[in-house]
């Protein structure tokens, strides 16, 4: 059930993403309005996912499973109907509700069932490779459709498999609580929501338009002041949403910081990259599709054996080495051009997919073996909670880059193909106006030609400094990794015992491998609750 649980929660990333074009055509939409296509989904999962795991700790985790499986299917049923680029918005938004309800009570499902934290490594690769796999699907499933039927039936899967999967939990899944008292933290709900509401509006307007709108700063000042105001509530409640004592462990800090740094480029990338097989290649949704899927399958063959491994060697050495793989595979795709064919890219996509694929089942299971059993699901929400952060700003921020580095571009292309003077003032005049979209709706005659020529190249200039970006990113993240991963030595028992006895919190103690705490299983006094 975790995993049918997160196979639906994920689904509409990269089905969304690879229609992106579709999607545009259909409904005039504006690249700004893409953004919020991407970022309607991402941003209540970051906003609600912790309230989801309080919620699920106080009143149950079957039935906030239950509920987030309704929301995936009312939100595909919205967007399923929508006529509108703001209709898709509101079905988008449900659906990221109900993803952020699945994704903490997936993994205190699993942690539940499974307390021993080396066991459960296995099963969290699972998880994994269903997660990889809903991103794998969701391309050739929209691809298909969109080759044979209107783009809306792209969100009529989650549908009845949200509905079969709620059926099932109903008769297979057990309730289970935490058992240690916990109440719902409102004003940690509150502020969080708005700190990274704001946050993601103002990358989005800001890179749509300037970062020096009033609109603009308003919505960053609020960000900043939302955030500590959470930190001061936090560190206030008696029942925190976010207990900040889990940060004193440096495996689920570097472990969160690695997942919220990697998600930021890796979900940019599918966003830049499939307006690139749209806008550039005009390959189909499906063709798109085949070319991503070389990313996505190559963690689904690796995360069972990875996650296997995670038993047997050191989280760090994983973390870092797969990251590191994700950054070379970016840096040579930082030479694809407009007519790169197929094999061409082939190879460094798998070579992207190698690196995800050793990589993402360890931070997971990192972050949730960080802390005592009773903490796993704030860990699995908190964790979460920055990933989903990080895949908001991603396409906010590259697709920021991506315009202003073409749009900067587009006059010396222009140039070059011979199209200046009244012809060239006019696209670019167009384009700074309308986006890079409005070349292709405008009537230039013979030179229409040349003006997608030039535009392409621009889009390429674009989109190789958003891929270079998201290259440094994959490596800070490896970074991150390998200076907070390190191997501690475990400490006397005697020192354990004594340290038990306080009641010092076991959020602090990792194995040498970044799992779980020594004595975390044994050592309830290490939560305030």
């Amino acid at each position: 059930m975790a995993c049918t649980g997160v196979f639906v929660a994920y689904f509409p990333v990269t089905t969304v993403s690879v229609s992106l074009p579709v999607i545009q055509g259909a409904l005039g939409a504006s690249t700004s309005d893409l953004s919020w296509v991407s970022d309607a989904f991402v941003l209540p999962v970051a906003a609600l996912i912790l309230t989801a795991g309080v919620f699920g700790d106080v009143h149950g985790r079957k039935k906030v499973f239950q509920a987030g499986l309704a929301l995936c299917a009312v939100g595909a049923t919205v967007s399923l109907c929508a006529q509108s680029i703001a209709a898709v918005w509101v079905g988008q938004a449900l659906s990221g509700a109900g993803a952020a309800a699945l994704l903490p009570m997936t993994l205190a499902l699993i942690s539940h069932v499974v307390p021993d934290h080396r066991e459960r490594g296995k099963f969290i690769g699972l998880w994994t490779t269903c997660l990889m796999g809903a991103l794998a699907v969701g391309p050739l499933i929209a691809g298909t459709i969109t080759a044979h039927a209107d783009w809306r039936w792209i969100f009529l899967l989650p549908i009845p498999l949200s509905l079969a999967a709620m059926a099932a939990g109903a008769r297979l899944l057990d309730e289970s609580r935490s058992p240690y008292p916990r109440k719902l933290d409102w004003p940690g709900q509150i502020t969080a929501a708005v700190a990274i509401t704001a946050l993601v509006y103002g990358v989005i307007e800001g890179g749509a338009s300037s970062f020096t709108e009033p609109q603009v700063v308003v919505a960053l000042a609020l960000a900043v002041a939302g955030g500590i105001v959470f930190v001061l509530a936090e560190r206030r409640s008696d029942s925190p949403m976010l207990d900040l004592r889990i940060f004193r462990s440096p495996a689920f800090t570097g472990s969160t910081l690695v997942v919220m740094i990697s998600f930021l480029g890796l979900i940019g990338f599918f966003f830049v990259l499939s307006l690139y097989f749209g806008m550039v290649q005009q390959l189909t949704t499906l063709e798109a599709g085949l070319r991503l899927l070389m990313v996505t399958i190559m963690p689904i063959l690796l995360g069972a054996v990875f996650g296997r491994l995670t038993q047997r060697l050191s989280a760090r050495f994983l973390i870092t080495g797969g990251l590191l793989i994700t950054t070379v595979a970016l840096c040579t795709l930082t030479t694809i051009g407009i007519d790169t064919s197929f094999g061409s890219l082939a190879w460094r996509l798998a070579l992207l997919g190698t690196g995800l694929g050793i990589a993402f089942p360890c931070i997971t299971a990192t972050a949730v073996g960080s802390v005592p059993p009773h903490q796993a699901g704030m860990a699995a929400a908190g964790n979460n909670a920055f990933r989903q952060v990080g895949a908001a700003l991603g396409p906010a921020i590259l697709g920021a880059l991506l315009t202003t580095e073409a749009v900067g571009a587009l006059p010396a292309h222009l140039a070059d193909q011979g199209l200046t003077g009244a012809t060239g003032a006019r696209i670019t005049g167009a384009v700074d106006r309308d986006g890079l979209e409005a070349v292709a709706g405008m009537p230039l005659g013979a030179d229409t030609g040349r003006a997608l020529h030039a535009l392409s190249l621009s889009f390429v200039d674009g989109l190789h400094l958003c891929l270079l970006v998201s290259a440094v990113l994959m490596l800070c993240g490896a970074l991150v990794a390998l200076v907070t991963l390190r191997p501690r030595r475990p400490a006397p028992s005697v020192q354990v015992a004594a340290s038990t006895d306080r009641g010092t919190p076991a959020a602090g103690d990792e194995t040498p491998r970044g799992g779980a705490p020594a004595a975390a299983g044994n050592t309830p006094g290490g939560s305030r609750r």
